[in-house]
């Protein structure tokens, strides 16, 4: 009995005769076709409330193929397309052969509507990928259902339990971390697992196994040896491998089971080790947590009052280019030797790789903006000797008060992290300052207004593009350009915000993956009227943390490209170093599934974490984005310097540079020798609402 099979199909034609009679045609291949048809864009807002399975697009009243799938995608529905020719498309529809420019699972661009034959076989095949990717999607939501239970075990287990993608950390429980004497997950992920393997023969041994077992061998998936942890001391050990699953791709599973004769040693090695940071001496964050938490109590209680400091320093990701690992080690030694020399009375702690928390009692507001000037000016007027080189760093202090009404301490570190933040935009991401988180300041914010104002922008169209050209050394030309968000609001003085005034409260309401979503659609709007002129024109677009994790990402991207051209580097998309390192197995699989899709990476703020090339190297960007840190002072012969240094490494990883903010000719002149491949500023050309490109080259 063969199984009944309808479909819906979605015609957008002046000719409704031709959309009758591929009915009729398809009628051999289905049990029931659906016909929807109009010739107008009010008409497909509506239809697009109802499910379709394609939609085959032939002419409109006032609107082109591009601007369909556009609001297909602001619509987020998965609707494969077919596009035929007309006197619109005709010219840049077809490649050179004569053939359909753009053939996937998603797309048909663009067939004659006389050949019935191609048209009806683009529909059937169209709607039997569609139907594919709904099964897979329903898998996945199994899938991602069995694998949030299995984590959750995971990270409660006292079993040591890590994960390894081709022999690297990417994850580990707390277990795990103090059994090896690792501080933070963050100093696990990127260790390769036989850096825990003592002895050259158990190493050895160590990678024929693990080779045997991702090529699929599961007789064997324990292996006895010895371990090494980060303090250089050993155990026995025997490790268990299973196949498993992180984010929804494939990953290896590792338990380690210790020999129960040294498992009171180790119980007395973690008891030592568990609350002092081994680099510095001074208390970690779990001792940091338990004091905070401590005082927090007292203070609801009314027995005290208490002030956190949150101190991170400034322009490490330029030590670590400059002087390597030693230099960032070196200067946060140096650093919390001061911290604990300067406040005698206070808990200083290191809180992670580069930020230092202090808490103090019973001191008045004045005392504790008092205590922070004295700290900026200490560590920035520090002098730290490196191996016969001087270095030196400043540091950006956030001051959190812990009173009776305060909230839970998870809270106030948020409270301290927007008092960061805050610094970095008053000072341009240089830092040096300190900031006191007012609660009242932000009280009389009203951010649900401000919400509003965000959905309006997104549903009316109300936020503002302008592009920025970025002149290619390589083919001497500025027809790439950057694109900047704005979003004006209703007021008499005519006020303009910009991401970093409205993106706190777009997150706070999940509204960061459709403001990305706008900015993608309608910049890729733009491009597509410039590319009938100017076909080598091309987009660099800044996404959030939310796009780099959605995995519909790939989709959209594939669609909005070969809506404009689909030709490799009509679109790059750019995400901040920082989302990078914190979803770093995700931003691997997101970058190898955008580049499938002919679609370019770039890292933005590059330069900015102590591990920025081996970052890059790991999820394999096409282009970098250098911080603003590395371009400031450029003029002096040491920062040029490691700013060379910098840049000749990531070429050596096959990554081009993008060199930006060059303001001044003093700027621009060193611009040329310093091996990017690309250079953008104010001084080249500033951001236009239009896109304009150069005839001179």
């Amino acid at each position: 009995m063969r199984t009944q099979s309808i479909l819906n199909l979605l015609v957008i034609d002046a000719d409704q005769l031709y959309a009758e009679r591929l009915v009729d045609l398809l009628g051999s291949y289905y049990d029931s076709v659906n016909l929807g048809f109009l010739d107008d864009k009010e008409e497909l807002l509506k239809s697009l409330r109802q499910s379709w399975d394609v939609l085959v697009f032939g002419q409109a009243y006032d609107m082109n193929f591009t601007d369909v799938v556009g609001i297909i995608q602001e619509q987020s529905i998965d609707l494969p397309s077919v596009c035929l020719i007309n006197k619109d498309t005709v010219a840049n529809a077809r490649n050179e052969e004569g053939l359909p420019s753009i053939v996937n699972g998603t797309m048909v661009k663009a067939l004659c509507a006389e050949q019935e034959t191609a048209v009806i076989m683009s529909i059937c095949l169209l709607h039997d990928n569609l139907r594919s990717r709904r099964q897979l999607t329903t898998l996945r939501h199994v899938l991602s259902g069995a694998e949030q239970r299995a984590n959750v075990l995971i990270k409660n287990s006292k079993s040591a339990v890590a994960y390894i993608d081709q022999g690297i950390h990417i994850f580990a429980n707390d277990p795990y971390l103090q059994l090896f004497g690792f501080e933070s997950l963050n100093d696990a992920i990127g260790v390769p697992v036989v850096d825990l393997i003592s002895g050259g023969e158990s190493v050895k041994g160590f990678k024929q196994f693990l080779r045997q077992f991702e090529k699929g061998n599961r007789k064997d998936v324990e292996f006895n040896f010895e371990s090494k942890r980060t303090d250089g001391s050993t155990f026995e050990a025997k490790l268990q491998l299973a196949s498993a699953t992180l984010d929804g791709e494939p990953v290896t599973q590792i338990i380690i089971q210790q020999n129960n004769s040294n498992s009171a040693e180790v119980a007395k090695r973690l008891a030592e080790a568990e609350r002092k940071d081994s680099l510095t001496g001074i208390d970690n964050r779990r001792s940091f947590e338990e004091q905070l938490a401590a005082l927090y109590q007292q203070a609801r209680q009314g027995v005290l009052t208490a002030g956190l400091f949150y101190i991170q320093l400034d322009n490490i990701g330029k030590i670590r280019s400059g002087l390597g690992l030693q230099g960032v080690d070196t200067t946060v030694q140096q650093v919390a030797y001061a911290l604990n020399e300067l406040v005698v009375d206070g808990h200083v702690s290191r809180f992670s790789d580069t930020a230092f928390t202090i808490l103090v009692e019973n001191y008045t507001t004045a005392d504790l903006e008092k205590l922070a000037q004295k700290m900026v000016s200490t560590i920035s007027e520090m002098f730290i000797e490196v191996d016969k080189r001087t270095t030196n760093t400043t540091a950006s202090i956030a001051i959190v008060k812990v009173e009776r009404n305060t909230p839970e301490p998870r809270i106030l570190l948020e409270r301290a992290m927007d008092a960061i933040n805050q610094i970095m935009i008053e000072t341009s991401n240089n830092g040096g300052k300190y900031h006191l988180y007012d609660a009242s300041e932000h009280a009389n914010k009203d951010d649900h207004a401000l919400a509003e104002s965000l959905v309006d922008a997104i549903a009316n169209n109300r936020f503002e593009l302008s592009f920025q050209p970025i002149y290619d050394i390589n083919h001497d030309r500025s027809d790439f350009f950057e694109v900047y968000l704005r979003l004006p609001l209703a007021d008499s003085d005519n006020t303009v915000l910009t991401p970093d005034q409205f993106m706190a409260v777009a997150k706070a309401h999940n509204l960061l993956e459709k403001i990305d979503r706008w900015i993608l659609i309608n910049a890729c709007k733009k491009i597509n009227d410039v590319r009938k002129s100017h076909p080598e024109a091309r987009l660099l677009v800044q996404l959030t943390s939310a796009s780099l994790i959605d995995k519909k990402l790939p989709s959209v991207a594939s669609q909005l490209i070969n809506a404009v051209g689909g030709k490799a580097g009509a679109l790059t998309l750019q995400f901040h170093e920082n989302d990078i390192a914190d979803h770093l197995t995700v931003a691997k699989s997101q970058f190898a599934a955008l580049n499938q899709v002919n679609c370019q990476l770039c890292i933005n703020n590059f330069g900015s974490s102590t591990k920025t090339v081996e970052l890059a190297n790991f999820v394999q960007p096409d282009m970098v984005r250098l911080a603003r840190s590395y371009v400031e002072g450029i003029d002096a012969p040491e920062n040029l310097e490691t700013v060379k240094s910098l840049i000749v490494r990531t070429n050596e990883i096959g990554v081009d540079v993008l060199m930006p903010y060059i303001e001044d000719a003093a700027t621009m002149s060193v611009a040329w020798s310093v091996g990017a491949r690309y250079l953008q500023g104010y001084y080249l050309e500033a951001p236009s609402n239009t896109i304009k490109v150069s005839s001179e080259t």
